[in-house]
């Protein structure tokens, strides 16, 4: 039997295992999937070679981590410099990431999108930055430091901290950092997000599973509000085709949607 995992912290809140053990049983692959609390990301690869997995999937505050470590990074990860996929392949760690298609899947239902403001400077703002500059879509990137934004600057996204930030029209506000994961605070001041929300259509979160704080603002605004339980799927279904060689049909997709609702 393969054992794949799921690398975070925290990460009892996972639902990655259900939708991929959903997935195993779906086909009659041999195989479980399991969380992994890791407290230091730097010991990435040794903790994967160690406990013999196959693969796993590594969320925050990781991502870069895993990147750094992997022997071999593959695709649109190579520029995003984090990962969030791992496969065991001829005794080298192998490093994907399937965050960036993910969410372009998961904001398909908001219609067509042409500004984004993109709250949060770490490993998934960096995928999902990439992901929308390459889609032809104007990009701005606000954090709360300077000290991450280097990254978005070298790749032409405009990026500010909160002190510099002049708000203007966006057609989505995005949450990519876990602010409302495990407690009640927003991802800026409520004077930045009050303005932007005032003037925005549509409002995601890439925390899945709940109405966060930033959320239920965007939805006293008004917005089309969407939490990160899409992006979550289409990241893990792409991560599954990776684990197991298999092509995903619909009816695997559904298995594994089913098993995220356990």
């Amino acid at each position: 039997m393969k054992t794949f995992a799921i690398f975070g912290n925290p990460v009892e809140h996972s639902k990655s295992p259900q939708m991929h053990n959903a997935g195993f049983k779906h086909l009659g692959f041999d195989a479980k999937y399991i969380k992994h609390q890791l407290l230091d990301g730097s010991t990435i690869k040794e903790e994967f070679l160690s406990h013999h997995y196959s693969g796993a999937n590594i969320t925050v505050p990781h991502k870069e981590y895993a990147y750094e470590n992997a022997d071999v990074v593959r695709g649109l990860a190579k520029e995003i410099q984090a990962v969030n996929t791992y496969i065991l392949e001829n005794d080298k760690v192998i490093a994907y990431n399937t965050d960036a298609p993910g969410f372009l899947k998961a904001i398909e239902s908001f219609g067509n999108i042409n500004s984004v403001l993109l709250l949060g400077a770490g490993g998934t703002a960096k995928a999902i930055a990439l992901a929308l500059q390459s889609s032809g879509v104007s990009v701005t990137v606000l954090n709360r430091s300077e000290n991450k934004l280097d990254f978005f600057k070298v790749h032409g996204i405009e990026s500010h901290t909160w002190e510099s930030f002049k708000p203007k029209k966006y057609d989505l506000i995005v949450n990519s950092t876990s602010a409302g994961l495990k407690d009640e605070f927003l991802p800026c001041p409520i004077e930045i997000l009050d303005t932007v929300l005032s003037q925005a259509s549509f409002a995601f979160d890439c925390i899945y599973g709940k109405i966060t704080p930033f959320l239920a603002l965007a939805k006293e605004n008004g917005l089309e509000i969407k939490d990160g339980e899409d992006m979550l799927l289409y990241q893990g279904v792409l991560a599954f085709e990776l684990f197991t060689g298999v092509s995903a049909d619909e009816g695997l997709v559904e298995s594994m949607r089913k098993g995220l609702k356990k």
